[in-house]
């Protein structure tokens, strides 16, 4: 029987032992060449040289993959619809403590400066997270408000965050960085809340 037609096997799809760090290197290359959005996982897996089903197990979805490929200390296309699934007039604010909390923690805030540092001064990173931004925050925001500027009030909402990060954390404006989160919330969520519901 051929490879191809053979039955499948329960349990772990089979690959070698160095099979997720082959996956890792496969995926830089290829978002590299193709971006988030030109990117699969199997042409990802392909270029590894290992099954698809291996790729989901070690990492579950492409934007998994990506977070681990390009070390992203956040995760919004995780936590953001638990965010907007809560109280409707508490949403701007806890989208806005979600991210200054998460960027206090000392590794998130080395490899999120460094993420931020790295997008914005290259032509490679700067269209992947840019990809990875509209898929996975903006475009998952804009489908929950379902309105029709829904992307242009989410394209806002990131604007405000990316804005607050690199005024606060990479620039580390005196009066942003030594502002309590508590007063940052306070003023910057009625603003994200504006721009999803005003």
């Amino acid at each position: 029987m051929s490879e191809t037609t053979a039955p499948r096997r329960r349990g772990r799809p089979r690959g070698g032992s160095d099979s997720r760090e082959r996956i890792i290197a496969a995926a830089v290359d290829e978002f590299g060449e193709h971006g988030y959005d030109g990117s699969t996982i199997r042409s990802i897996a392909g270029r590894a040289g290992v099954d698809s089903a291996l790729v989901h197990h070690y990492f579950g979805t492409k934007a998994d993959l990506f977070a681990e490929a390009v070390g992203i200390p956040l995760r919004p296309d995780v936590d953001v619809p638990a965010i907007l699934a809560g109280p409707r007039d508490e949403v701007g604010e806890r989208l806005i403590r979600y991210v200054l909390e998460a960027f206090e923690k000392p590794e998130v805030r080395r490899r999120g400066v460094m993420l931020i540092r790295t997008a914005i001064g290259s032509k490679l990173t700067t269209p992947l997270l840019a990809g990875f931004l509209s898929r996975e925050l903006i475009g998952r925001i804009a489908r929950i408000l379902a309105v029709d500027d829904a992307e242009l009030r989410a394209g806002l909402v990131a604007s405000q965050i990316a804005g607050l990060l690199v005024a606060r954390y990479v620039l580390r404006l005196p009066v942003l960085a030594a502002a309590p989160i508590d007063e940052l919330v306070a003023r910057v969520g009625p603003t994200v809340q504006r721009y999803l519901f005003g």
